[in-house]
């Protein structure tokens, strides 16, 4: 009976303690998060008090403030919230929501913005699922796509979708947003590609008579039995009606040439776009430089760079616009070679089999070459005499009366110590504290700025190339598309069976479609697009005008305690 009751008796005591110890541990690492922040502040034997010193964001300091007043006029103490002078970079805060976190963690994950530094976030939150979809463009895939991340968005407050351990569901799950809209630009692309798993669609009648063409070129019923696709020929007079109103028309997708076409169409465009998200991206450096308050940036770097970038690659867009608006069916078998200019340009010579593309195209041409040549050295030398002359105006100034120079001359306030993470404006800090001494040290200056010339000089071949990964992925996806339906569906659709036997077998082959489709197009294919546009943003984009030498503010949470 003692046995027992004493069983009884520390069942009860166990029941009672499963119930109390949750609160328990939650209030006792509480109280360990408390104890080990004010093991952090300093004790001031003068005032007797403690002293903690924090960042704090300046949006939340009259919170802060108010709710130290508020604690202490109940507690009986005395606390306060003061702003005090500092000289270190301040962290950065970038307040983000469900929508925008994925595309925020693409940006910190190339490296944490300086404090108070163009974010290139909001951008990217349009260029990148644009320039995915240019590469995946389906309207097949990318709606598959956008209704996966819609069901994910639609359920994100279930406990269930939270609670998942799978690390592969988590991140699918962490960037849903970024799939949405990933999958919604595919949508859109793959209608001006006019592709839904690999078939072109007949939204709007066809702007090709291929009657017109077959009446006028001869073809006979033998010569379309051996050439069932046909090549169109918009120099026929009569055969091309107009454009199709939106999009590619669907008869190219009959037509021996198909690849041709295409090919030059989406490297021009490849082009167009890499250039143009290049020169943005230097004109965002722009409002860095003006922030800063390093005005003499924009004209020694900013502007050498947009003469060396536009005066080249942005001249190359010109060359082809203006040949597609100047040249028409009739006259594009005259009509000149733009890399033919283009390589002339650089070797200062011309062709005679390659004709101008308009009156005075030489002259313009050298012009732009020798623009680009005279801001290579202004990039080089520039920023790093105009600061040499400054310290020596600097050191002159801080002469002492007798003559003689400091033991070491120093450059306060420049805008090095910007590039090293801290402005001018200490207010926008939120400190006034003294100026910052850094060290100018003329050889590294020099050093830092010759690699920065030749890293952008050489990084504009390189990226203006790099951006053509657009044209082959996108032709690469078009291709496995088109293998993928040749080899299951079309051999499932033209079996020649009966009706109820081809029912039948349609199921397993479907299903064998279906599955490669999700397999490899959306997963495999999916994700090389998505490294790739991150590649894009990250190497092409943002070394334009981003550091990324920054720290992100780490706010006190007992979330993080707990961890």
């Amino acid at each position: 009976m003692v046995l027992g009751e004493t069983e009884r008796f520390l069942s009860q005591v166990l029941g009672r303690v499963q119930q109390l110890l949750p609160a328990a541990q939650v209030q006792i690492r509480k109280m360990k998060a408390v104890y080990l922040a004010l093991n952090q502040c300093s004790v001031s034997s003068t005032h007797k008090c403690l002293i903690a010193e924090a960042w704090c964001a300046a949006h939340d300091l009259p919170t802060v403030q108010q709710v130290l007043q508020d604690s202490s006029t109940e507690e009986g103490v005395s606390a306060v919230a003061h702003r005090i002078p500092c000289q270190d970079m301040p962290p950065t805060l970038i307040r983000t929501n469900r929508f925008t976190a994925s595309f925020q963690d693409i940006v910190d994950a190339y490296g944490v913005g300086r404090y108070q530094e163009v974010n290139p976030a909001p951008y990217t939150i349009i260029t990148f699922p644009f320039l995915f979809a240019v590469m995946f463009g389906d309207v097949g895939h990318g709606l598959l796509m956008f209704l996966f991340a819609l069901a994910m968005v639609l359920a994100e407050n279930q406990p269930a979708m939270k609670a998942a351990q799978n690390e592969i569901w988590q991140t699918f799950f962490g960037g849903r947003y970024l799939l949405l809209l990933m999958g919604l630009f595919s949508v859109y692309t793959g209608f001006i590609y006019n592709e839904c798993f690999s078939r072109a669609t007949t939204i709007f009648p066809s702007g090709w008579s291929v009657a017109t063409m077959a009446n006028q070129s001869g073809w006979s019923d033998a010569f379309l039995a051996q050439h069932p696709l046909l090549t169109l020929d918009p120099n026929v007079s009569g055969v091309f009606l107009g454009p199709y109103p939106f999009g590619i028309d669907p008869v190219w997708s009959l037509a021996t040439n198909h690849l041709s076409f295409l090919n030059s169409f989406k490297m021009k465009m490849s082009v167009i776009l890499g250039v143009t998200h290049m020169v943005f991206g230097v004109v965002l450096g722009i409002f860095n430089h003006m922030h800063f308050g390093q005005g003499h940036r924009l004209l020694l770097e900013t502007l050498p760079e947009l003469i060396f970038l536009l005066g080249l690659f942005g001249y190359l867009v010109f060359l082809v616009i203006y040949k597609w608006l100047c040249y028409s069916a009739a006259s594009s078998a005259s009509a000149p070679s733009i890399l033919i200019h283009f390589i002339n340009m650089f070797l200062f010579s011309s062709s005679s089999t390659n004709q101008p593309l308009y009156h005075g195209q030489k002259v313009v041409q050298y012009a732009l070459v020798i623009l680009a040549l005279a801001a290579v050295p202004v990039l080089l030398l520039g920023k790093p005499l105009y600061l040499l002359r400054q310290q020596h105006s600097h050191r002159l100034q801080r002469r002492p009366a007798g003559g003689q120079d400091e033991e070491k001359a120093k450059l306060i306030d420049t805008p090095d110590a910007a590039e090293s993470g801290w402005g001018p404006d200490e207010e926008k800090a939120g400190c006034s504290g003294d100026e910052k001494e850094v060290e100018f040290v003329p050889s590294e200056v020099f050093m830092h700025q010759a690699i920065h010339t030749i890293e952008f000089c050489l990084g504009c071949i390189s990226n203006t190339a790099s951006y053509l990964r657009l044209w082959a992925l996108s032709l690469a996806h078009a291709q496995l598309s088109e293998v993928l339906w040749a080899m299951v569906m079309r051999v499932g659709l033209s079996a020649g069976l009966k009706l109820g036997v081809q029912a039948v077998m349609l199921v397993p082959v479907f299903a064998a479609f279906a599955v490669l489709t999700v397999a490899i197009l959306l997963v495999m294919e999916g994700l090389s697009a998505f490294l790739h546009a991150l590649r894009l943003h990250w190497v092409e984009f943002q070394n334009k005008f981003y550091s990324g030498t920054g720290y992100k503010l780490s706010p006190f949470t007992f979330a993080a305690q707990d961890e």
